[in-house]
This record gives C-alpha cells, structure tokens and sequence, in this order.
C-alpha cells in the first residue's frame, strides 16, 4: 500500500488480449495495462508410478511441499528420490541429515553429469556416498507395490514414501494462448520483452539471447529471476536496459557449495584448476578454445571473477 500496489491474492488470470492490452480474470473482470510482466514460473514434471498412492509421491516446489516432506520423513524412514537433479540432491542430502535412509534413483549415468559433466558429477556421487545415500544409476521405477519399489533391473527398495525431482516444464499456456511467440519458454529480446510489444517475461518462463554466449538459454534459479525482474522492471518503465548479466547459481549440498557461472550446454574441454578430492578447485568449460562456464568449490572470488569477466565481454 505504501508504494501504491495492489496485490490480488486469490486471484487468476484466464486470459491476455496482447492488441487491447488487457487481461481478464478467471471471475470475469478485465484489467487495463501498459506494461505487462509474465512472471508464472514452472511446474514440476509429474510422472504417473505405477501403484504408488497419492500420499506416497511428493514433490518439492514450495515452503508448504518443504514442510510436508520433512513431516513424512519423522514417520517414514524410508525414502527414494526419483532423479538426479539438483532439487532432487539438494533433497537426499537435507534428508540424510535427517537420519533418513535415502535412495536416489536415476537413469543418468552420474548425478549432474549433463549439467556439470561426469567428473563433477563423479564427486557429488561420492559426497552423497560418503554420508550414506545410495544410488541407484541408470535405473528407474517401474511399479510400487506397497512398501515395495521395483526398479527396471527388478531389484526391489524398501520405501515409505517418494520425491521426485525429474525437472520442471515452463507454464507457458497462458502466454500461447495470448498468441506470444513460444519455444522452451517465451522468447524475449535483449529487453526481455516478448514478441508482443508492452509484454515482458522473466525468471523461469523466459527464454533470452545470452549476450555473452549468443546461445538461448532458459535457467531455472532464482537469483536469474530476481535479476531478470528487475530488468525487465525498468524496461517496463521505458529505460531500454540490456539483460547482459552472466547466468549464475549455486548448489549446497552437505556443507559443500558449488557455484557455476555462465552456462554450457556443450562442451569439448574440461579443465580442472586445484583438485575436487580437496574440495577446492575451479572447472573450466570450454568450446573453440572459449570459456563458456566455469564451477568453482571454494573458490569463490574465481567465480565472481569470471562472471565480471563475462559480463565485460558481453557489453563490447
């Protein structure tokens, strides 16, 4: 009230008119507006197991989904995680903690490997390893049975309740319908604005121009929707900012943090300053003799280092 906004709590849009620049809510009134932002976020991939009950699957998407996992873990000490993602490990490790036995389930052949590459991926397995989760890779569920969870090779786990973490889906429908231009999230310009004029997108949702890389990118962390909200804010405004910020997140699992900088979807070299056994050291990524990403451990002016450096090099 103090800055003069109106939060409409309760409150869902049914529908954009990107041309009258108006919304519509799902109770029938029309909104007027001159800048709009498209801030909804993803949803977790849900996958349909098999003999599992609705009160066996859990998932990880809100303070409330947080709260009610670590309420099943004081009665059940059993647990499978279903992939290896971050969410699905920043998870097994809270657990662990928690004296919990934990599973983790995977068809990947390390945990991160796609992200971060198998020798990242080959010490976190041997993180979680060295405080008692096991792994289970290149594996999946086939059916629950009970108390009974049975893998592809036909092993069976003893297991009180499930989380899956197997990724998250960008919520893009009321942006299709509205007629935007949509392709792994809403496509923006270097303004975040979106194919429609007066219409932006940030966090999750939206798909940019790195303007260090030149390659599109969708990155779901926070800190990238927080620094894309505020860009997009000011651009909303009329300040014509470029988002030029290097991607940027973090993982902290058993007291050990991980911090990455930039973003590589491919690469063909890896380099490793200092030793991941030390757990101190920064990763190189690179492709055409170029750095595209780097992953420190205790390293964390490197990082900073290398984002600034990216940074530079993307506003020449």
């Amino acid at each position: 009230k103090q800055h003069k906004i109106e939060l409409m709590l309760n409150t869902r849009v049914a529908s954009i008119d990107a041309k009258k620049r108006t919304i519509t809510l799902e109770k029938g009134k029309t909104l007027e507006y001159g800048a709009l932002l498209l801030a909804t976020g993803a949803e977790p991939i849900k996958l349909a197991l098999t003999g599992a009950t609705k009160s066996q699957v859990m998932y990880l998407r809100s303070y409330a989904d947080s709260k009610a996992i670590i309420q099943k873990a004081r009665a059940g000490k059993r647990v499978i995680i279903l992939g290896a993602s971050f969410i699905a490990l920043e998870v097994a490790a809270s657990l662990r903690t928690r004296k919990v036995n934990v599973h983790v389930v995977a068809p990947d052949h390390e945990p991160l490997e796609r992200v971060m590459g198998a020798q990242i991926g080959k010490f976190i397995r041997g993180l979680h390893e060295s405080h008692g989760v096991v792994f289970h890779l290149g594996e999946t569920i086939t059916q629950v049975k009970g108390r009974k969870a049975v893998l592809k090779s036909g092993k069976t786990l003893d297991v009180d309740f499930l989380v899956l973490g197997v990724g998250v889906k960008p919520s893009t429908k009321l942006a299709e319908d509205a007629g935007l231009k949509v392709d792994n999230g809403v496509l923006v310009n270097e303004y975040l604005e979106s194919s429609e004029p007066g219409v932006f997108a940030a966090g999750d949702i939206a798909n940019w121009r790195d303007a260090y890389s030149g390659e599109r990118l969708r990155l779901e962390h926070w800190v990238v929707a927080e620094r894309q909200g505020q860009v997009a804010a000011k651009n909303m405004l009329g300040l014509r900012e470029r988002y030029d910020l290097a991607p940027f997140f973090w993982t902290s699992q058993f007291g050990v943090e991980i911090r990455y900088s930039g973003h590589a979807k491919k690469w063909s070299a890896v380099k490793i300053d200092g030793s991941l056994k030390s757990k101190k050291c920064a990763v190189t990524f690179r492709r055409s003799g170029r750095t595209l990403a780097v992953a420190t451990i205790n390293r964390d002016l490197k990082s900073l280092e290398v984002e600034r450096e990216m940074e530079i090099a993307a506003r020449k």
